[in-house]
């Protein structure tokens, strides 16, 4: 009887626990500021005017905190020859308002497919390549870190993750190569690193760097499983956050990038609208804003608002007025 009374105790502990984990709410102490990231290069993808998208997302919505995604096919065409006209715009765009930006750099930016190489990168070797990204990073470096603008330095994106992107495998000593010539290229900002939410622990990246930032997904599709939907409550990032400061000498951990876009099987613009709601419409859309909230993390850069430009553009706008009452 004792042992059937102290299981049943344990059962409703354990019970308890979980519906704690599922409810608790972190961002009522602590207040979540929101962001977004931007990539020009997926607006003209989605067939936008990226100039009227990016004043408009500052403008309409009203946002003021960027991640910035530079892609080296666009910044070196040709090898050698450099053209920031593009990245130049957004930063002094984005500037001119009183915005904030985190610059991704790197061979592996947001986006798809990662590693957003050049055509003429494919003839040398990965010795060679490797060369050739540390130039770029400190063309980059050289050409912002006086800019106030820019507030970390994001360096490459999520560097160990092995399952996404066509990328090379990750490679741990190169990336610390990347980091040490960063840091001497500019010592006042902070060096952040992204990894997933839900495939890694973050501490690989976590000893390495100033900052981390994690990815947030909650509904992907895979070609074996079709859509996925991850059970993590809020309070994993939250409680993950605060196990790898720990552990780590990193402090600050927030949100890089929080789903709010579908995630889909082929590029958005091959899909029917209902096919993109699948996995993102107006109440997901709300849904996910609120598991940001109370994930606790800030800020938190929204990911997909080159799709709600695009939605508006298709005359479906509840979503782009739902994201105008985050800023305003």
């Amino acid at each position: 009887m004792i042992k059937a009374v102290i299981k049943f105790i344990i059962l409703v502990l354990v019970i308890l626990l979980i519906a704690w984990l599922y409810l608790a709410d972190f961002g009522k102490k602590n207040p979540v500021e929101f962001g977004v990231t931007f990539s020009h290069k997926y607006a003209m993808e989605l067939k936008l005017n990226w100039h009227r998208a990016l004043e408009e997302i500052l403008d309409d919505l009203g946002v003021r905190k960027f991640r910035l995604a530079t892609h080296w096919d666009l910044l070196e065409t040709e090898e050698g020859k450099y053209n920031f006209r593009d990245l130049d715009w957004q930063v002094e765009t984005i500037s001119d308002r009183g915005g904030e930006i985190i610059l991704a750099i790197g061979q592996r930016t947001p986006r798809w497919p990662e590693c957003h190489w050049p055509d003429w990168i494919f003839q040398y070797s990965e010795e060679e390549r490797q060369e050739h990204i540390l130039v770029l990073l400190e063309k980059i470096i050289d050409r912002y870190k006086d800019h106030p603008a820019i507030v970390a330095w994001q360096v490459e994106n999520e560097p160990f993750l092995k399952v996404f992107g066509e990328c090379p495998a990750p490679d741990k000593d190169f990336y610390e190569k990347e980091i040490a010539l960063v840091k001497s290229l500019d010592s006042s900002r902070p060096i952040m690193v992204t990894e997933s939410g839900e495939l890694s622990t973050w501490l690989r990246g976590a000893s390495l760097v100033d900052q981390v930032g994690t990815s947030v997904y909650r509904i992907t599709w895979n070609k074996w499983l079709g859509y996925f939907y991850y059970p993590l409550p809020p309070a994993h990032y939250y409680l993950k956050a605060k196990l790898v400061k720990m552990l780590t000498p990193v402090e600050d951990i927030f949100v890089s990038e929080m789903q709010m876009e579908p995630w889909l099987g082929r590029p958005i613009l091959f899909n029917s609208l209902e096919e993109q709601y699948e996995s993102m419409d107006l109440g997901k859309f709300k849904d996910n804003l609120d598991y940001a909230e109370r994930i606790g993390l800030s800020p938190s850069y929204l990911w997909g608002v080159e799709w709600w430009n695009w939605l508006k553009e298709q005359g479906e706008e509840d979503i782009w007025n739902e994201a105008k009452k985050i800023w305003q």
